[in-house]
C-alpha cells in the first residue's frame, strides 16, 4: 500500500512484463492507475530499459523522483534466459514474423553448439534487428521493415560476459546470457544460427536480472491495481 506522498518522493517497482505487452503499455497502465486513484492530471512514470513485446521478465519502472535514477539503472548489465530455434529464420529474428529459409540440422552435434558460444563472448559487434524501435531519420526501424523498405543499420559494439547453453533438444536450444546494456538478444540468436550455418531465431526470452534486481522479486500489483494504493 502506497500513499501519494510516498510515490511522489520516488519508488522503484519491479514488474514481470506480460507477454505481448510493450514496455510503454506497462508504464501507461501504471501511470493511469496512479492518476485515476489520486485524481491527478499528470504524474512522472518511466521505465529503465525497453523489453520487446515478445519477451517477458524484469522491467523496472520508476515513479516520482525515482525517475532520476533511470539512466543509472539502464547502464547496469542484464541477464536473460531464452530459447533459440535452429534451422530456420524469421525477418524479425523472433516469433513476430513467419519462418523462412529452412535448413537441415541433422548433422549438428552438441559439441558444435556449445563451441559456437565462444565466438560471442567478449566485446562483439552486432546489428540491431530491422524490426526494432531504434530511430533512423525520425522513424522507428520497424516502420521501415513493415513497409518492406530496406534501410542501412550500423553495427554497434556490445559486451557478452557469459553465454551458456543450458539445454539442447533440437531444433531448440536453451541458453543463459549475461551481457551489457544495448545487447539485442534477437540479433545474437540470429547471428548464433548463422555461425552454425543453419540459421536460427529467438522463440522465447525472459529478462532475469538488471544489475542486482531480479525478476523473482517482481510484484505486478501496481499493474493490477489490486488494493495497491492507500
Amino acid at each position: 500500500m502506497y500513499s501519494l506522498e510516498e510515490l511522489e518522493n520516488g519508488k522503484i517497482f519491479l514488474i514481470d512484463k506480460p507477454l505481448d505487452w510493450t514496455s510503454f503499455d506497462v508504464v501507461n497502465k501504471i501511470k493511469w492507475n496512479i492518476r485515476k486513484h489520486f485524481k491527478l492530471k499528470k504524474f512522472k512514470v518511466g521505465h529503465a530499459g525497453t523489453l520487446d513485446p515478445k519477451a517477458t521478465g524484469l522491467l523496472i519502472v520508476c515513479v516520482g523522483k525515482a525517475t532520476k535514477q533511470i539512466q543509472e539503472i539502464q547502464d547496469a548489465s542484464k541477464v536473460y534466459s531464452g530459447t533459440i530455434k535452429l534451422g530456420v529464420q524469421t525477418p524479425s529474428y523472433d516469433t513476430e514474423t513467419e519462418e523462412f529459409n529452412p535448413k537441415n540440422i541433422s548433422h549438428l552435434l552438441k559439441e558444435d553448439i556449445h563451441k559456437a558460444t565462444e565466438f560471442f563472448i567478449g566485446e562483439i559487434w552486432q546489428k540491431p534487428p530491422v524490426f526494432s524501435a531504434i530511430k533512423k531519420d525520425g522513424k522507428r526501424l520497424y516502420e521501415f521493415a513493415r513497409k518492406g523498405e530496406e534501410v542501412e543499420i550500423k553495427e554497434r559494439a556490445v559486451s557478452v560476459y557469459d553465454f551458456q547453453i543450458t539445454k539442447i533438444d533440437l531444433p531448440f536450444v536453451e541458453f543463459l546470457i549475461h551481457c551489457s546494456k544495448g545487447t539485442y538478444i534477437r540479433s545474437l540468436a540470429h547471428d548464433f544460427g548463422n555461425k552454425l550455418e543453419v540459421g536460427g531465431y529467438l522463440t522465447q526470452l525472459c529478462r532475469e536480472k538488471i544489475g542486482n534486481h531480479e525478476v523473482k522479486n517482481a510484484d505486478n500489483s501496481i499493474i493490477e491495481n489490486a488494493k495497491f494504493f492507500e
